[in-house]
């Protein structure tokens, strides 16, 4: 797992996000979007007061921004101001819409907020997630819901580690909440827990933009810069047709009192 430290380094810009971003939406052979796939999850009802920690550049609330309900109050939270400036260019100013820079286990929040709160792809790189569990818990209201993104153990992540192991120290994947075992702890807090996997995969047609994802993950794939040119040749060894096609592994838990 990447320390604290790595993490804010990592995502103190939004450069190496919006590639992950892009090799996602250039490349997946589900059309429909991941990011646009969550929000149709959360059914969302008027004047609901809803907080997204984690929020990064907030291309999900940027890209679904006119299926949102009336009356809402929607609080952005990240860790990185970085972030939470790229958060602010994306989304129109408006007095129901603020951002706060915190961590997410010390919310400065009241008991009982939030009718309900988002997290997505974010929870495994906590250094303690129970603490972070309870800090969700304690800021929603009784009756509210969590909804959590994560990614699965045998994944895009895992398959490019596979691939290129023999060049480097590959594919430190954070494994503390994934979907194989993120019911157990999300059960510690709460009585209901569904999960819901999202079906798609990644088919690449230009090695340098895998490449690019690949480093733009420091933290998973401990790779040199002068290995790139190794790195692409590993992998076009991989393509079939023309084509490097990775499985991708992602889905999400709603979980209700």
């Amino acid at each position: 797992m990447a320390s604290k430290e790595q993490l804010t380094s990592q995502y103190q810009k939004s450069d190496n996000l919006n590639i992950r971003i892009d090799i996602h939406r250039c490349y997946s052979t589900n059309k429909y979007g991941f990011n646009n796939w969550i929000f149709d999850q959360y059914e969302f009802q008027e004047g609901e007061q809803i907080l997204d920690l984690g929020c990064g550049t907030s291309i999900m609330w940027k890209d679904n921004f006119h299926k949102l309900p009336k009356h809402y109050e929607l609080t952005l939270v990240d860790f990185s101001e970085g972030m939470i400036e790229a958060s602010r260019s994306n989304l129109p100013k408006q007095d129901n819409i603020s951002y706060v820079v915190s961590d997410l286990t010390e919310l400065p929040f009241e008991d009982h907020s939030f009718d309900v709160i988002s997290a997505n792809m974010v929870l495994f790189h906590l250094e303690n997630l129970q603490d972070g569990l309870k800090e969700i818990k304690r800021v929603l209201k009784p009756n509210g819901r969590l909804l959590t993104a994560t990614f699965g153990e045998n994944g895009l992540s895992q398959t490019l580690g596979k691939w290129i192991e023999a060049i480097g120290k590959t594919n430190d994947t954070p494994n503390s909440f994934t979907l194989q075992n993120g019911e157990q702890s999300l059960k510690n807090f709460f009585s209901q827990v569904e999960q819901r996997n999202y079906i798609d995969s990644l088919e690449v047609t230009v090695i340098n933009d895998i490449v690019d994802y690949l480093y733009s993950l420091p933290e998973v794939f401990e790779l040199e810069s002068h290995q790139r040119q190794q790195v692409a040749e590993t992998l076009a060894k991989q393509m079939q047709n023309g084509k490097l096609i990775i499985p991708k592994e992602y889905g999400l838990f709603i979980c209700k009192n």
